[in-house]
């Protein structure tokens, strides 16, 4: 369930930041970087609860294009994302109104939306809330990969129901998922034979840090950008082009 450290370290908000564009795609708004053609294999993030418009999250987004990507972010939220300083929405009734199933419906949309612009190679990566909308479209044909990061509201029974290679990244310090759930995601997945994936726990830091990092923590940067090394490695496994799975430069 969610819990205070999904919204700790809130964003600063910076109207039209990024080097992509704001466009619709399947019916909701979404961020988009990079180039989009057939033979691109394409990336969607779905975001914390503090929406597609975050900075750290675009940032990545921006990154993971340059390795030969078409990366979208779709706005799950409609333009109601988390806000800490209205107390009369609260974080428990905000997952009320904006709860993952309806988030997993929406990337249902966007996904068929790549599909009929030809693209064929789609992964993508959840981070807390988004995760449970990741792992969602795991269990099924819409994407080719997945990337858990310090999951929310996912359980043992959606590792168990994964049909796409999946890796999930926690943390150590993490109250929603912590180590001993995770610790029971990884039996599930070194169980399976039909399906490739693994769990990383990345030691002293706390949920939410690999796009809620501090400007200035040093360690907690260099951890969450391992971690951004991690889901690009995933992805350019997995997340191959049509064009035979031509892979690209692992940098971010």
């Amino acid at each position: 369930m969610a819990g205070p450290q999904c919204c700790t370290n809130p964003p600063t908000l910076i109207p039209g930041f990024g080097e992509g564009s704001v466009t619709e795609l399947g019916g909701l708004k979404a961020y988009v970087t990079g180039t989009s053609s057939s033979s691109t294999p394409a990336i969607l993030l779905a975001s914390d609860v503090y929406g597609y418009e975050a900075p750290n999250l675009r940032k990545l987004a921006d990154k993971v294009a340059t390795a030969g990507f078409y990366v979208v972010v779709p706005d799950f939220f409609y333009g109601d994302a988390y806000n800490p300083r209205d107390v009369a929405k609260p974080l428990g009734m905000f997952v009320d109104i904006h709860k993952p199933v309806k988030g997993f419906e929406d990337a249902k949309s966007v996904v068929a939306a790549l599909r009929s612009k030809g693209i064929s190679a789609i992964g993508a990566a959840g981070f807390c809330w988004g995760a449970k909308v990741v792992v969602e479209l795991a269990k099924s044909n819409y994407i080719q990969a997945a990337v858990l990061l310090h999951p929310t509201f996912v359980t043992v029974n959606d590792i168990k129901e994964t049909r796409a290679p999946i890796a999930v990244l926690g943390a150590e310090f993490d109250r929603t998922s912590p180590p001993e759930l995770l610790k029971q995601f990884e039996q599930v997945i070194s169980a399976s034979s039909e399906i490739d994936g693994y769990v990383k726990i990345f030691p002293r830091v706390s949920h939410g840090w690999t796009v809620r990092y501090k400007v200035g923590d040093e360690r907690t940067i260099k951890s969450a950008e391992e971690a951004h090394e991690n889901m690009l490695d995933w992805f350019l496994k997995y997340a191959k082009s049509s064009d035979g799975g031509q892979r690209y430069p692992a940098r971010l």
